[in-house]
């Protein structure tokens, strides 16, 4: 088969927005989920499969690994024909495919990717191997334009307790940073929406500039696949936009605005998903 490259985005044409990780079949977060907030957000989604898990509104039953080889070829095929203008990589699961995509992603890098450390469901059920916690730290931390941990996230990657206020938070996102490529401009997006109180603030951070994104806690229940949302929303708006702290701007209002109009799906007897589709339904 002769292989050409994908021809380049044209200015005005809607960006190809990759996610990389697991299907819940909900359809609240995960790959599904990602697809709908890039669909909503102007971008044409593509989906490679990391794992299959078995879950709903209410918890994970159970959770089946994809081969690492075939993520791999996933990979290969789908850069072989398709330009992809941006990436996320969501849960992952095991520490060889956390290698895999690493090496694939390191041999054909990507203008933007986002790196959401997906650990735990909001149920409490893990969705990332002990040992791959590692693997993600050394080999995809350095990779990304920008990681979106949330507070417990980020006590696992720097293995320390979790902060609970915003002036240690600063300190925990220079210590991510330090974590990435230093030689190059790289952002961390620390969330702060398991802060006690009703402000969730959150930090962005690029070595230099410390930037405060505020945010209130919205009364509703539906919050499943709020972190896979927001990376999702990222890696659509990152080509849109005329930088980072814009595109951070821009996807933290969107994932506000779909979680005050959850209320109005009706989807499961748990944590329903946030609204991705607010502006057309």
């Amino acid at each position: 088969m002769v292989r050409t490259a994908p021809p380049a985005r044209q200015p005005g044409s809607a960006p190809h927005a990759l996610t990389i990780a697991g299907v819940d079949p909900s359809g609240g977060a995960g790959v599904l989920a990602d697809i709908k907030a890039m669909s909503a957000l102007g971008a044409y989604g593509c989906g490679v499969i990391a794992a299959l898990t078995a879950q709903n509104t209410q918890g994970v039953t159970g959770i089946l690994p994809v081969d690492p080889a075939f993520v791999g070829q996933q990979l290969d095929t789908l850069f072989d024909d398709v330009r992809i203008d941006a990436a996320k990589i969501g849960m992952l699961g095991q520490r060889r495919v956390t290698e895999t995509v690493a090496e694939k992603l390191a041999a054909r890098p990507v203008p933007h990717l986002v790196l959401d450390p997906v650990m735990v469901a909001k149920s409490g059920d893990m969705l990332l191997e002990t040992e791959a916690v590692g693997a993600l730290r050394e080999a995809l931390l350095p990779l990304a334009t920008i990681i979106t941990p949330n507070l417990p996230e980020a006590g696992v990657l720097l293995e320390q307790s979790v902060v609970e206020n915003v002036r240690d938070m600063r300190r925990v996102a220079e210590k991510l940073r330090n974590l990435m490529d230093t030689s190059s401009h790289r952002w961390v997006l620390l969330k702060g929406g398991h802060l006690p109180g009703d402000d969730t603030v959150d930090l962005l951070h690029d070595g230099d500039v410390m930037l405060e994104l505020p945010g209130r806690r919205i009364a509703t229940r539906n919050t499943h696949g709020t972190g896979c949302t927001l990376s999702a929303a990222l890696a659509a708006l990152l080509p849109q936009s005329s930088d980072v702290p814009e595109a951070a701007r821009r996807a933290k209002a969107y994932l506000m605005t779909a979680l005050e109009q959850a209320d109005r799906l009706r989807i499961g007897n748990g944590q329903g998903p946030v609204h991705h589709f607010h502006a057309w339904w």
